[in-house]
């Protein structure tokens, strides 16, 4: 009796052992991910459930990888839902990912051109925007001299004893010539004034626009572009664009 009662021990022990080894069998499973319309997925991760075992999907969608007969995969991608598997001694699962619904939170979307003033010369875009808040800052009646203190690539000097620049500041942007300076009114061209520019002064044989008989007092903003920002004004703006937009 005692014999056959440790010949049973010994038997449950050996079927116990022989059942942990099973549960323990390291498989190769294989498969293939695919989307809602069936194609292949690349790049999705494949983890074994609580470890750090992972592969992920070639460029066919495939995947190969060694995992516990009784493991979990788990299958994710950026975009869609992820899900998990159990393995149940198979060795070849393929799985569907379904497309993760996510909502997109608003977006607002400023421009450059914002009304309060702005003059940053390393910025992006190469636009300064001078408020009417900011001209009455300057103790100047010129706009021309108001430009100078506030626009960094705006340039104005008073001339003595040269014609009719005595009356009419020349005025540049990047140190090209008045005449390469488009200047417009309310989005609409300013006319050049009739005084050519033939004596030794700041743009000698050129046409400019009068910025001064522009009265500072009904400039609503000033907004100087250059460089790329003037890009769209074609010839007439190679030094850039002066616009002054004006109150009702």
């Amino acid at each position: 009796m005692k014999k056959r009662l440790l010949f049973s021990y010994a038997l449950l022990l050996v079927l116990l052992t022989l059942a942990g080894r099973a549960s323990a069998q390291i498989l190769t499973v294989t498969g293939r991910v695919t989307g809602t319309g069936g194609s292949a997925q690349p790049g999705v991760t494949v983890l074994q459930k609580g470890t750090t075992n992972g592969t992920s999907t070639d460029s066919e969608g495939r995947y190969s990888i060694g995992v516990p007969a009784a493991a979990t995969l788990v299958f994710s991608a950026v975009g869609a839902a992820s899900q998990q598997v159990a393995v149940d001694g198979r060795t070849v699962l393929d799985v569907r990912l379904l497309d993760a619904a996510t909502d997109l939170s608003e977006v607002v979307v400023t421009g450059s051109r914002a009304t309060e003033g702005r003059s940053n010369i390393l910025t992006t875009a190469p636009v300064d925007v001078i408020s009417a808040r900011e001209i009455k800052l300057f103790a100047q009646t010129d706009v021309s001299q108001i430009l100078t203190y506030v626009a960094p690539s705006f340039q104005s000097s008073r001339q003595t004893i040269s014609d009719g620049t005595d009356h009419v500041d020349p005025a540049s942007l990047r140190g090209l010539g008045p005449d390469q300076v488009l200047v417009l009114v309310n989005g609409k061209r300013r006319h050049s004034s009739a005084l050519v520019n033939i004596n030794g002064t700041v743009g000698r044989g050129s046409v400019g626009t009068d910025l001064n008989t522009i009265p500072n007092a009904s400039i609503k903003r000033i907004e100087v572009l250059r460089d790329g920002a003037a890009a769209q004004y074609g010839s007439d703006a190679i030094a850039g664009v002066i616009n002054i937009q004006l109150g009702a």
